[in-house]
Formats: C-alpha cells, structure tokens, sequence
C-alpha cells in the first residue's frame, strides 16, 4: 500500500527540523531546490487502529517550503524513504502524466461517436499515434531539444508546419521555408529514422539467407546499398557554391555509409528532401 497522507500541523511539526534543513541547503546552493526525507511511524488520534509507517518529503523551493506525506506498508529493508518517494511514488505520477499525454494532445478521450466500435476504433487510432511518435522521439529526437518533448510540443514544432510536397514514383520532396526554426532536428530526425528502417530490413534478409529461405544475397540488401540514402537536403544560397556534408556525430551510420557508399548529405536554406 502506498497513498498520500494530506498533512495537517502535527505531520509539519513532526518535520520542522527536517524543513530547517532543507532552507540551510536550499541557501548554500544558491536558491536551488532541495530535499530532506524523513521516515516513522504515525497514527491519527482516533481514526487509525494502528500506527503506520509515514514518509515524510520536506523540501525547500522557490523560498518557500513544500512538505509532502506519503504512508505505506512496505518495509523500511526494501523501500528506503528517498528511492520509496522518488523511484516509486513520482513514477508512478509520471505513468499518469503519459496517459494525459495521449488524452489531451493525441484526444484518446474523444469517444464521442454513437457507437462502440466507432469509438473504440477512435482510440486504436489514438494509440497507433502515440507509439509512432514515442518510437519517433526515442529514435529521431535523441540527444536535440526534443528529446523529452510531449507530444503535442512534436506535433506543433515538427509537424504542423507548412510544407510543399511533391511526391513522384522514386520518392517524397518536401519543401520548407529556409527559416524553419526546427529544421535541424526534422533533418535529423528523417536520417535517423531511414537509416534504422534500412538496418531492420537488412537484418530482416540476413536471418532469413542464414536460415536458407531465401537463395543467394538478399535482394532487399542489394537494392539498399543502390538506393539514395535517406537524405534530407537543403538548397544552398545563391552565394554557397559548394555542398556542406554533415553527419550528426551522436547518430548511428546507415546502411549505406557501412556499404561505403559515402556519409549523408546535407545542404542549406532551402528545401528539405526525404
């Protein structure tokens, strides 16, 4: 069992000294917030038939304090307070902060249609979005200022933005303004997410060559290695007269650039290709 505890004078009074010493840390480090963690046992003057083990947070911030109360039945020789409040308790809220996540940016609440497979197709869609744009954030995004971005921050910097697409029979153009304030991590999101594409269809056709489905080399790993990089170029100004090659240093190398084939390309200010 692990609940909050609404505090009242007495669990304050029981932490007093404990929020002294949050304030002294709090002040030697410059405002920063700081945390002291209590823990005993506690029990109400009559509505408790037993005392209870209580954890009690006093923290220090923004000068001000902010005591929290935690009661629970696990024992001290497993859950310590600190990892109890911290590993425990916040991941738990933060579980409940995903779900909100998707309700209000993703509108998984919307089931609003008059019957129950329409709504309950409604959420498949929700949920369909959500993991494409959590795989897009831990693959595309990691290590840029979109690492830990919501959802709905994806949606408006990355996605809801104006855009020319031109699509032929051998790939997708799409054209940008040259003052796309995130078309650094669009670039480098699409690299990304081509090259791990690429990757898992070659280990795809590796395994099945190896267990002698398939006869002689993989097709698909030929027709990857001639195959344009997934590239996303810039047109240069008018006073560029030669091409930038740029590969981000934190991303794995594509298929193609272990095949030799030469590093992604990358150009500016005009225009994105995928």
């Amino acid at each position: 069992m692990l609940k909050e505890l609404a505090r009242n004078k007495r669990l304050e009074a029981r932490v007093a000294e404990a929020m002294a010493e949050a304030r002294r840390l709090s002040e030697a480090a410059s405002g920063k917030p700081a945390r002291v963690f209590r823990d005993f046992l506690w029990s109400t003057k009559d509505s408790w038939s037993r005392r209870r083990r209580v954890i009690g947070k006093a923290e220090w911030t923004g000068g001000e304090a902010n005591p929290r109360f935690l009661v629970t039945s696990l024992k001290p020789d497993v859950w310590t307070a600190k990892p109890l409040y911290e590993d425990l308790y916040c991941k738990r809220g933060e579980m409940e902060n995903r779900i909100k996540e998707a309700q209000g940016d993703l509108f998984a609440d919307h089931t609003s249609a008059a019957t129950i497979r329409a709504n309950q197709l409604r959420l498949w869609f929700a949920s369909m979005a959500y993991v494409l744009l959590c795989a897009l954030r831990r693959i595309g995004l990691a290590h840029t200022q979109f690492a830990a971005a919501t959802c709905g921050t994806i949606r408006l910097k990355l996605l809801k933005i104006g855009a020319l697409v031109k699509i032929s029979a051998r790939r997708v153009k799409i054209a940008f303004a040259s003052a796309c304030p995130s078309a650094l991590e669009w670039r480098l999101a699409a690299a990304r997410l081509g090259a791990c594409t690429r990757l898992a269809i070659m280990t795809r056709d590796a395994a099945r060559f190896s267990r002698g489905t398939s006869q002689g080399p993989p097709e698909t790993l030929r027709s990857i290695c001639q195959s344009p990089a997934p590239i996303v170029r810039f047109a240069p100004p008018p006073s560029a007269s030669s091409a930038i090659t740029h590969r981000c240093p934190t991303a794995e190398p594509s298929p193609r650039e272990k095949c030799g084939l030469g590093p992604l390309s990358l150009r500016s200010h005009k225009f994105v290709r995928i």
